[in-house]
């Protein structure tokens, strides 16, 4: 999941000193949950309050104890998670935590081993790259809470004016874009330095951002088959998008919409996380805020697919969502289990799946729906992949290298020099 945060080296830094002196306790019997008073630290606003309240009843009716359930906000959670885990008197009993954190935890024993109850939760079922984030030396730390995933918006009548299908392989994608394009009109619109997007370019040619020999990471970007996967995006980007090199993460829904006074559009395509899809469409007058158009989607003009792999079926993308696990420093380890077993039940999960998120259990994925958007989500999703579970992997992300990385590749640079350069780079985070 993006998140943008200060200082990530020094905060995962300190991590693994304070972290050091937390070990996991026995593990405890579902009595010892009587009565126990517990905290939960949510990230964000995204789980909804109907799903607090539920989890708080529930929780009671369950153990006669309270949940108190804390809501942090992404851009100081590293920062907070670093100073509370390790405390036994402060720490949150159970916590979400942004997938692409969780090996910065994990690896430093910040969190408690519930390996004994992942079949309990719901095993092989629960959304595996979530769950392989979550894991060190086979031992379970962290599971998935909900997910989300990126998929390709299009505009069909765009598509269909120039007489082009939808591609059904990535290079297709790449013919498509390259159709469409003018001097106005990107064919796919995809950000410079938009890596989260990016790498299925990477990952659908079968290369990685890194890998593990023995106990060591190293960045693989100069792998031959990430080359190739960047030498793809390379062509798309500098053959079919009028975007700015120097574009990382961004809005690309924007350039897709009908704009009022029929101006015209500036992307044909883009990929991006399925709930962009509330802000495609028609734009219309705002009466209550001018400067926010709203937009209302319409079939006849808009579409999606989800990106097609190198031979056809679906891309690996990088998945977005969050993991759950209960810090090992907590003195309430029977209660925060418990509110495991409530989170992973049946009537939780399908309550996330009503509410647009994706439940981590694969038997409830229908709770999503069955229209185009949750069908598109589903596919993307399970075909999905995520960051290297490295200990210093936030470090990398926070250091901007991938963005400065890709930024030149899709520039026009010379990928194999570029991989080399930026491998030693990355490998002086990567192990944290």
């Amino acid at each position: 999941m993006k998140r943008k945060i200060g200082a990530v080296a020094a905060a995962t830094a300190a991590l693994v000193v304070l972290a050091g002196c937390a070990s996991t306790p026995e593990t405890p019997s579902t009595d010892d949950a009587k009565g126990q008073d517990i905290t939960f630290w949510l990230m964000g606003g995204d789980t909804p309050d109907a799903l607090r309240d539920y989890l708080k009843t529930e929780y009671n009716e369950r153990t006669g104890g309270t949940l108190t359930i804390e809501e942090q906000g992404w851009g100081d959670a590293l920062a907070k998670l670093t100073t509370a885990l390790p405390d036994a008197d402060n720490t949150p009993d159970v916590t979400e935590i942004g997938n692409t954190w969780s090996p910065t935890f994990t690896t430093v024993g910040a969190f408690s081993d519930i390996t004994d109850m992942v079949d309990e939760l719901g095993g092989d079922k629960l959304l595996q790259s979530f769950v392989d984030v979550g894991k060190v030396d086979e031992v379970n730390y962290a599971l998935p809470y909900y997910f989300g995933s990126r998929y390709v918006f299009y505009r069909k009548d765009l598509y269909q004016a120039a007489g082009v299908e939808v591609p059904t392989t990535l290079g297709e994608v790449t013919e498509v874009a390259q159709t469409l394009r003018t001097d106005s009109l990107s064919g796919f619109y995809l950000g410079g330095e938009d890596w989260r997007n990016g790498i299925s370019w990477i990952f659908a040619h079968g290369g990685d951002l890194a890998k593990k020999d023995g106990d060591t990471w190293a960045s693989s970007l100069s792998d031959p088959k990430t080359i190739e996967g960047l030498e793809a995006l390379q062509e798309l980007f500098t053959t079919g998008s009028n975007a700015p090199v120097t574009e990382a993460d961004s809005t690309p829904w924007v350039n897709i919409n009908t704009q009022p006074e029929a101006a015209a559009p500036e992307a044909a395509t883009i990929i991006a996380p399925g709930w962009a899809h509330w802000s495609i469409g028609d734009l219309a007058p705002n009466p209550e805020d001018e400067t926010k158009p709203i937009p209302t989607w319409n079939d006849d003009v808009f579409g999606t697919y989800v990106l097609p792999g190198v031979d056809g079926g679906v891309a690996p993308v990088f998945a977005g969502g969050s993991n759950i696990a209960i810090s090992a420093a907590s003195k309430n380890q029977a209660g925060a289990r418990e509110l495991l077993r409530i989170i992973f039940s049946s009537e939780y999960q399908t309550m996330l799946g009503e509410n647009g998120l994706g439940p981590a259990n694969s038997d409830y994925v229908s709770a999503l729906g069955d229209d185009q958007f949750a069908q598109a989500l589903i596919e993307s999703a399970l075909g999905s992949k995520l960051t290297p579970a490295a200990p210093g992997w936030a470090a990398v992300e926070g250091s901007g290298l991938l963005e400065e990385f890709f930024g030149k590749v899709n520039g026009g640079g010379d990928i194999t020099a570029l991989a080399a350069e930026y491998d030693k780079k990355i490998d002086e985070l990567i192990n944290g």
